[in-house]
């Protein structure tokens, strides 16, 4: 009976032993990949989680500016990240989790650039994406910026051995809708069903895209695209959580190594953590030194595309902006939970 109930508690901790192997699995994945590339705390704060926990808010963590004051010819303006789920509430995953009342629309996302603009993202939700012309990166410009926390840190990594063995298309949405408990007729339910979608439209001319369930199917697309391993992940980082709106000052401007190419990753609201990243040609990436009045610093990631000659002519940047596709450079601030991957050195 002893050697019963020792072999018991073996077996126990060596399936533990295992368990907690594969909760660190994205992790080890990252630095045997990426050994020279420290991660961004956008990404880490997604990790560890327990096996199956996915019940924890996402956020968009976007940011809103207007440089133009409301005159003609202000060049960066606030636009809304389209209703996906910014500061999506408590109930993906959890068994019995409430919907939040009647269907709602929701938008796609500003950064997918085959999509025209609605109404909705042009008035109704200025908080995340921040469009601005290239010739406004410059030591001393001021620009009123609110960066907003991203609550509740985001939705968690699953190991890519879970994630791919969960389904992920539009026709398969009742099944997953299921699997995570989410009310069929839930806001939650409306922001996956879009993420589902933009995860499966056809790339901007030009664009390579594709929606990475994982940490580890993240670090295979940006690497593949790239064509190297020596690569740097960044992110926006705000030197205060919280931080009101306010007058910000930029006090450097730094180009990211390597050549006109990169591949920006978008966090999506959805059951775990997903982001839809693409790599775009002539594109450029700049980290934004700027101090806040009230003294907070930031370190913000801009992208500045030299070539929209593929986007929809009804994209929110060309609105904004008034500029044509094909014209002027077209740049935005990215979220703090998003990721842009370039060739290092």
């Amino acid at each position: 009976m002893d050697r019963l109930v020792a072999a018991g508690i073996l077996g126990f901790l060596l399936i533990a032993s295992v368990g907690s192997q594969a909760a660190r699995a994205p992790e080890q994945y990252w630095k045997s990949a990426l050994p020279n590339t420290p991660m961004p705390s956008s990404l880490s704060q997604l990790l560890n989680s327990q096996a199956g926990g996915t019940s924890v808010n996402v956020g968009s963590g976007g940011v809103h500016v207007d440089a133009g004051h409301g005159m003609p010819g202000g060049t960066t303006v606030g636009v809304g990240k389209g209703g996906v789920g910014v500061n999506v509430k408590p109930g993906y995953g959890k068994p019995g989790g409430k919907p939040r009342g009647k269907p709602v629309h929701v938008n796609v996302s500003p950064f997918l650039y085959n999509y025209a603009a609605t109404e909705t993202q042009l008035h109704d939700d200025p908080s995340a994406a921040l469009f601005f012309l290239e010739k406004d990166l410059h030591a001393g410009k001021k620009m009123n910026v609110h960066f907003m926390a991203t609550p509740g840190a985001g939705e968690k990594f699953l190991p890519r051995s879970e994630a791919d063995a969960i389904p992920f298309s539009s026709e398969k949405a009742p099944e997953i809708l299921s699997r995570f408990s989410v009310a069929p007729d839930s806001a939650e339910a409306a922001e996956m069903k879009q993420t589902l979608r933009e995860c499966e439209a056809t790339a901007a001319k030009g664009e390579k895209k594709s929606c990475a369930t994982s940490l580890e199917s993240m670090v295979d697309f940006a690497t593949s695209s790239l064509g190297t391993s020596h690569v740097r992940a960044a992110s926006t980082v705000v030197g205060k959580e919280g931080s009101p709106e306010q007058e910000y000052t930029m006090a450097g401007v730094r180009r990211a190594a390597g050549a006109d190419q990169l591949v920006a990753c978008h966090a999506e609201p959805y059951a775990y953590a997903v982001f839809a990243c693409h790599l775009t040609q002539a594109t450029r990436a700049y980290t934004v030194s700027m101090v806040g009045k009230d003294g907070t610093a930031v370190e913000a990631v801009a992208v500045c595309h030299a070539d929209t000659a593929g986007w929809n002519p009804r994209h929110v940047a060309f609105q904004v902006l008034k500029v044509k596709p094909g014209g002027a450079p077209v740049c935005h601030f990215l979220p703090q939970d998003h990721v842009v991957w370039t060739r290092s050195g």
